[in-house]
């Protein structure tokens, strides 16, 4: 029976590639991301090189959670050795409260996925009194 766990004679780089595979979670990569409040807008970036923007990267809103799905497709080639990542990219965040949903931008370049979301001011922040009971 083949074992998963790695070979003893596996290469560091196949060691990493290893682990980062995903495995036992499921097909899916994961997606190198950085958040952070720019001029306010919350900002969202993601690596993700090699892809074509406008066939292979879908973003979807949904309630107050983010979507981010792409796909790198493999090409043939005569290479024994890569240690690219190839196939489906996915992650789902939740943004914060004060976002216009309505005024989401997304651009690509250099292999850099940048999704900017306007903040509204004031948000739906608020204090909740507390009421002492009992004596």
């Amino acid at each position: 029976m083949p074992s998963m766990l790695p070979r003893p004679s596996m290469t560091m780089p196949e060691v990493f590639h290893w682990l980062e595979s995903g495995w036992p979670f499921g097909e899916h990569q994961p997606m190198r991301t950085e958040t952070y409040v720019d001029q306010g807008d919350f900002v969202v970036r993601c690596e993700l090189p090699g892809v074509d923007p406008e066939k292979d990267i879908h973003i979807r809103v949904e309630g107050n959670q983010l979507e981010i799905t792409a796909e790198r497709k493999s090409e043939e080639r005569s290479s024994q050795h890569s240690e690219f990542h190839y196939g489906t990219y996915s992650r789902t965040m939740l943004l914060p409260d004060n976002c216009n949903l309505d005024e989401i931008k997304a651009e690509y370049e250099a292999g850099i996925l940048t999704i900017r979301v306007p903040q509204q001011e004031g948000g739906s922040s608020r204090e909740i009194p507390v009421m002492r009971t009992g004596k």
